[in-house]
This record gives C-alpha cells, structure tokens and sequence, in this order.
C-alpha cells in the first residue's frame, strides 16, 4: 500500500491546513534552526508590520518573498534565525485613539493621564495581533513570533538611543535641512505614509484680499 494519500479531487483548503498540520506536529521550523547549531547564521529580522490595521494581499506578497530568502539559504546550510517585529508607532495610532476617547493632543495630561493615554494607545497599536498571527500560520510564513521585537518596548527604544550614541561619537551624525511636511492640528511632522492616509488632503476655501482662493489643505 502506498505511503502517500489519495485524493479522488482537488482540495487546496484541505492540502494546505494538512501540511500546515504536519509542519506543526513535527517541529519542522523549529527544526529547521535547531538541527543547524554551529552552522554560519544568516540571521533576519523582519520589517515590522503594524498590527493596528488588517493584513492585505500584499503582505502576503511580500511575506512569499521574504521567506523565498530564508529558505534558500537553509537549504544552503545556514542556521537562519528569522525573528518577527511588530512596529507600534505612528500618527493614526494617536488619531484614532483620541478620537474613540473624545479628546485633542491639549487634553492629554488635562482630562486623560499621559500613562492611561499611552496604555489606550498599546490596545490600539496591537488591536489585529489575533489576526495577523493566523494568517502567518496559514501562509506558511516562518518567523520566530513567540519572541517578537516591539518598538514600544523599552529594551528595542534603549537600543535605539545607544545605537544613535555610537554613531554620535564616530562622527557619521550631521546636521542637514530638508522640507518636511507638518501637521498644524497634530503638531508634528507626517511621513510620506501618513500623507496617503484617507481624508488627509482636502480642499478649502478662504478668502485672500477679496477673492476666492482654493488649494489643497492638510487635515490632520
């Protein structure tokens, strides 16, 4: 009798949770490290993504793409550690929080606390952990997240700060001049991300020595 099933129609459903069920039984990540002790490493930390939104078709894109790499060079013989990240900063994080909680960046220390603020903003920033995890699972992405890197935690920003220290003492800092653009109601500055976020622009009327002018405003 054959060592291998037969299926009498296709069922990639099926197939997938199959191997998926096998790779977890035997270890075969896990394995995958462990059984190369002593090998050169080839180590990757994943570009974290955010867990405050919903995973799309593209990270699943670019996840093939990035475990492509990690295999190869497994099966080159080196121990590949893969370890996951989740990235917990940003401006939506802050926006969203304030306006589920009803306030503006002047009430933060007025009628919310700045360390139950910053513990709203936690919850938020992980609000899709659940989620992303299983589609992880699903795809058959293999990355180390039972002990992810996060960047609000304070051994990833201590590490930060010493990192920008050892460059601070070669020398490589600089001073430099760029255009950056900012956010007046926010009161900081907007990465190129944020300015793609919905509802960010929109136009305005104001009047300029009796006429009408219209141009595009920043929202934020």
């Amino acid at each position: 009798m054959s060592q291998y099933p037969e299926y009498k129609s296709l069922n990639l459903p099926g197939l997938a949770e199959n191997v998926l069920s096998r790779w977890l039984e035997k270890r075969i990540f896990e394995r995958s490290i462990e059984e190369r002790e002593g090998a050169p490493a080839f180590t990757f930390y994943e570009g974290p993504p955010s867990a405050n939104g919903l995973p799309g078709i593209h990270h699943v894109m670019s996840r093939s793409i990035k475990d492509i790499f990690c295999r190869y060079k497994t099966q080159k013989g080196f121990q590949v550690n893969r370890k996951g990240g989740w990235d917990t900063h940003g401006l939506p994080i802050e926006i969203s929080v304030e306006k589920t909680l009803g306030i503006t960046k002047e009430d933060i220390g007025e009628k919310i606390s700045i360390e139950d603020y910053n513990k709203a903003c936690r919850r938020e920033v992980m609000k899709y952990k659940s989620v992303w995890d299983d589609l992880t699972r699903k795809m058959g992405y293999w990355v180390d997240l039972e002990h992810p890197y996060i960047t609000f935690e304070n051994s990833y920003i201590e590490t930060c700060w010493y990192l920008l220290k050892e460059l601070h003492k070669k020398n490589l800092l600089y001073k430099g001049y760029t255009i950056q653009p900012y956010s007046p109601a926010a009161g900081t500055g907007l990465s190129s991300h944020e300015l793609n976020q919905p509802g960010t622009y929109k136009l305005v009327r104001y009047y300029y020595r009796g006429s009408v002018q219209r141009y595009p405003r920043c929202e934020e």
